[in-house]
């Protein structure tokens, strides 16, 4: 049986091909020749959730590292060893072990107590749960809000739920509200509830520092206040949002759904 010779026209056709294939296989095996520490810095650029937390299943080594407490910590209240590096029984103790820009993620399942916890460095927390329904922050009577933000921060995924007074409350910084629950329980004080309650005024330096021109034609606000709320049901309470600084409600937009309402705007200098 004679064998096919391959003609000249068919070898270029596929030398392409192979070069393609051959390039691509490079280049998986040089991500997977990195060492941890250069890896984790590329992990750290992807969204916690959901890149980072997908990266967990690609295989054992990428677990650790996308699992490592250099790039998140996390709270769980049910835990029994607490010599695991990262891991923490309540919130305010996170929030007090974590650098400025970690991410903490806070476990699902049962309620999260806390009360005027302040936080005052770049920080984000993220519900774990599927939902926001099953990461649940819990202030108490008597607390002026659950969380006291003096800095850049962001929220995802949770649910705040206030007894009386405000779920959330805005000093300074840029807050990122996005895809949450504000709840503000119904009682006959339920015109002293507020869901968001932002008394931030004007940044001292904000007229020297807060404009920098990029390539002559973008110009970017790099510093002041301002509350962005992205996807987010709010219940009770008297109004959605109370100001008493500078700060103005700006870019509403309401989606109505079959069981709660959805909204999105800002809070920001006029």
């Amino acid at each position: 049986m004679e064998i096919p010779k391959i003609s000249k026209l068919d070898k270029r056709i596929a030398e392409p091909r192979m070069k393609k294939k051959r390039m691509k296989l490079e280049s998986i095996t040089s991500l997977n020749n990195l060492d941890d520490g250069c890896l984790m810095h590329i992990l750290s650029f992807l969204s916690p959730i959901p890149d980072r937390y997908n990266t967990a299943l690609v295989c054992h080594r990428w677990r650790y590292l996308a699992c490592h407490p250099r790039l998140w910590l996390r709270v769980d209240p049910f835990v029994k060893d607490l010599s695991l590096p990262g891991v923490f029984h309540s919130i305010e103790s996170a929030v007090s072990a974590a650098r400025p820009g970690d991410t903490i993620l806070i476990g699902a399942g049962g309620n999260h107590h806390v009360s005027n916890i302040q936080i005052k460095k770049p920080l984000c927390l993220i519900g774990s749960g599927e939902i926001p329904d099953e990461t649940t922050l819990v202030c108490s009577r008597g607390s002026d809000s659950a969380l006291e933000l003096l800095s850049t921060c962001k929220l995802a995924n949770l649910t705040v739920r206030a007894e009386l007074g405000c779920c959330l409350l805005h000093r300074s910084g840029r807050l990122t509200i996005d895809g949450c629950v504000l709840q503000c329980e119904t009682n006959p004080l339920d015109h002293l509830s507020c869901p968001i309650l932002s008394t931030a005024g004007r940044d001292e330096e904000e007229d020297n520092l807060s404009l920098v021109e990029v390539k002559e034609t973008v110009v970017e606000k790099i510093k002041g206040n301002s509350v962005t709320v992205l996807q987010t049901r709010i219940e009770g309470g008297a109004k959605a949002v109370a100001t008493s600084g500078d700060l103005v409600l700006q870019r509403v937009r309401v989606m109505y759904s079959k069981d709660y309402l959805y909204f999105w705007f800002d809070v920001d200098h006029e």
